[in-house]
């Protein structure tokens, strides 16, 4: 059990979250996928337990920054469990899945708090689309990348809509029509990842960036997120304007320049 404490100090539980383990290191929360005996490959249940861990976190306080990473050394996650797709028998069940796979990748993209990919060894399928959704994606020197469902008749519903935004159409077509697997560097030198540390130095690494962002005036960290996912491409500066209008009126702004002009450290409080 989790507890996160939201703003008016009561304590919301977080329990039976079976497919994560959830610890809050200060101001970064750590979620790792938590099936290592299975690849951490995800079942029906992953998705609306993600998208309830990601709510109550961004509604905690004291939480400003979610690292989402696979326990064990050897797969961030393998995606979807194959036998599970095999329980899906009506259209309306596999449209219901479907459903619940997009909203979970929509909720990592629109969660007010940034979240961070730390890639241990295979992201495949569905983990490695999980990445797509994520603002930053750290990855050690073993993790290998892939979209692997047209070998058994499907394609990654999400990473076919997001990954051209990312890698380009016809790498994307590489990943998707032909199954191929990249490797971290490959994945880095595409803009798929964004630093590639050793496999010892991965979750550190994650860490020590969740807290350099929760360092950050929280109000600019939730709206230039928002910002970068609207896109200027459409027609959304109007928004921006005034979004960051909004900013400049806040007080962490204030303490932000004025923490300038006298050298020393702002103190944020996210207002």
């Amino acid at each position: 059990m989790t507890d996160v404490r939201g703003a008016d100090g009561a304590s919301e539980a977080l329990a039976d979250f079976d497919h994560f383990d959830t610890e809050l290191l200060g101001p970064v929360a750590l979620l790792r996928i938590n099936r290592p005996e299975k690849l951490n490959a995800l079942t029906d249940t992953f998705w609306p337990q993600l998208r309830a861990l990601l709510d109550a976190l961004s509604r905690a306080d004291a939480t400003r920054v979610i690292v989402i990473t696979g326990r064990g050394d050897r797969s961030f996650s393998t995606g979807g469990d194959i036998v599970s797709f095999g329980e899906l028998g009506t259209p309306a069940a596999r449209r219901e899945f479907m459903a619940e796979c997009l909203k979970t990748f929509a909720a990592v993209e629109e969660c007010t708090l940034p979240v961070i990919a730390a890639v241990n060894g295979w992201a495949l399928g569905g983990g490695c689309e999980l990445t797509f959704a994520c603002d930053i994606v750290l990855a050690a020197e073993s993790a290998v990348f892939g979209m692997p469902e047209a070998a058994v008749g499907l394609v990654p519903g999400f990473g076919v809509l997001r990954a051209p935004s990312v890698i380009g159409r016809q790498w994307t077509k590489y990943m998707v029509l032909a199954g191929e697997q990249i490797s971290a560097q490959r994945a880095y030198e595409l803009g798929m990842v964004q630093r590639v540390v050793p496999d010892s130095d991965l979750l550190p690494a994650a860490l020590e960036l969740g807290e350099r962002i929760a360092a950050q005036a929280p109000l600019a960290v939730q709206v230039g997120k928002r910002i970068v996912n609207r896109g200027v491409d459409r027609g959304e500066t109007g928004y921006a304007a005034e979004a960051l209008a909004m900013l400049y009126g806040t007080r962490d702004a204030a303490e932000g320049m004025q923490a300038f002009a006298e050298r020393r450290a702002p103190r944020f409080e996210g207002r």
